[in-house]
C-alpha cells in the first residue's frame, strides 16, 4: 500500500497569511481611531470602553462555548489573564480614548505607532522575547517608523508642541501597554486564542466596568445618539472581539515584535479611510509611506515566519 503523500505548507503561503493576517487586524485597529471620534463626544471615555470590553466579552465567551471549549478555573489562569485584560484592553483602550478628546486623531496615530519601539527597547533591556533582536529586526522598525512620519505628514507633528501634554502622553502610555501585552501573551501559547481572548476580555469587562460606575455614573447621562451607539457597538464587535482573536494567534506566530509592527500599518490605514470615506485629500507623500510602512512590517516579520513555517497555528 502507498502512502499518502503528506500535505504541508510552504514558506512563502506561510508568510502571505500571516501578513495577511496582520494586515487585517491593522485595518480593524485603525478604523478604532475613527469610531472612537464619532463616539467620545456624547460617550464618556471610560463608559465607552466599559461597554465596548463588555460586549466583547460576551461574544468571545458565546464563541468559544460553541466551539466546545471551557474557560480555564485555575487562579493563577486568571491572575494572568487579569493582567492580559489590563495591558491589552481596559488601560490602552481608556488612555486613548481620553487622549483623542484633547488631541487630534492624526497626532494620536503617529503617537500610537511606537509599541515596536518600546518592544525592541524592552527586549534589548531585559533580554526577554520569543525572537532575537537582529539588525534586520532594527532596519524594519525604523522603515515602519519613517514610513508612518511621510504619511501622516509634517501638520500632525506640528501639534507635538502645543496640544495638551497629558494626552500626548496617555497615548503614549497607551503604546507602552500595547508593546508589554503581547510579550506577557506568550505565556497563553497553551491555550485556543479565543479561550485567551475570552479570559482577557472578561477580566478587562470586570475591571471597567466598576470603574465607569464609580467615575462617570452613566446612568446620569443623556441618550447617546444612534450614530454613538453604533459606533461603539462597531468598537466591541469588530475591532475588539474579532480583532483579538486575530491578536492572540498572531502573538504566536509572529512573536511580539511582528505583532506590534501591525501599529505602524494602522497609522496608514487610518490616512486610507479619511481618504475613502471624509474624502480627505491623499497625498503622494501618504502613498510613499505607506509602501515604507509594508516594507517595514515584512522586514520585521520575515525572518520569524521563515523559522515556523508550516507549523499548524492554534486557532
Amino acid at each position: 500500500m502507498s502512502a499518502q503523500p503528506q500535505q504541508t505548507t510552504s514558506p512563502q503561503t506561510g508568510l502571505a497569511f500571516e501578513i495577511g493576517l496582520l494586515l487585517l487586524l491593522s485595518l480593524i485597529w485603525g478604523s478604532s481611531f475613527t469610531l472612537i471620534k464619532i463616539a467620545v463626544p456624547t460617550i464618556p471615555p471610560i463608559t465607552m470602553v466599559a461597554a465596548r470590553v463588555t460586549i466583547a466579552a460576551i461574544i468571545l465567551i458565546v464563541l468559544a462555548a460553541s466551539q466546545g471549549h471551557t474557560l480555564p478555573r485555575h487562579g493563577s489562569v486568571w491572575a494572568a489573564f487579569a493582567v492580559q485584560g489590563l495591558l491589552q484592553s481596559a488601560l490602552p483602550f481608556a488612555l486613548i480614548s481620553w487622549g483623542e478628546m484633547h488631541i487630534a486623531s492624526g497626532l494620536a496615530g503617529v503617537l500610537n505607532a511606537t509599541p515596536p519601539m518600546f518592544v525592541l527597547m524592552i527586549a534589548l533591556m531585559t533580554g526577554r522575547g520569543r525572537q532575537a533582536i537582529s539588525g534586520r529586526k532594527i532596519l524594519g522598525v525604523a522603515l515602519g517608523l519613517a514610513g508612518v512620519a511621510v504619511t501622516m505628514g509634517a501638520d500632525a507633528l506640528s501639534g507635538i508642541g502645543t496640544a495638551n501634554p497629558l494626552a500626548q502622553m496617555a497615548v503614549l502610555g497607551a503604546s507602552l501597554c500595547y508593546a508589554l501585552a503581547p510579550i506577557w501573551g506568550q505565556r497563553f501559547a497553551g491555550l485556543p486564542a479565543i479561550v485567551t481572548a475570552a479570559g482577557a476580555m472578561s477580566c478587562a469587562a470586570l475591571l471597567m466596568l466598576p470603574a465607569a460606575a464609580v467615575l462617570e455614573r452613566p446612568w446620569t447621562l443623556a441618550p447617546p445618539p444612534a450614530q454613538a451607539i453604533a459606533a461603539v457597538v462597531a468598537l466591541a464587535v469588530v475591532c475588539t472581539a474579532f480583532a483579538m482573536v486575530i491578536y492572540f494567534r498572531l502573538i504566536h506566530t509572529l512573536g511580539p515584535l511582528g505583532t506590534t509592527s501591525g501599529s505602524y500599518l494602522r497609522a496608514g490605514f487610518a490616512v486610507a479611510l479619511g481618504t475613502a470615506i471624509l474624502g480627505e485629500h491623499l497625498a503622494w507623500s501618504s502613498l510613499a509611506g505607506m509602501m515604507l510602512i509594508l516594507a517595514g512590517v515584512v522586514t520585521v516579520t520575515a525572518p520569524a515566519l521563515g523559522k515556523s513555517a508550516g507549523a499548524p497555528a492554534r486557532n
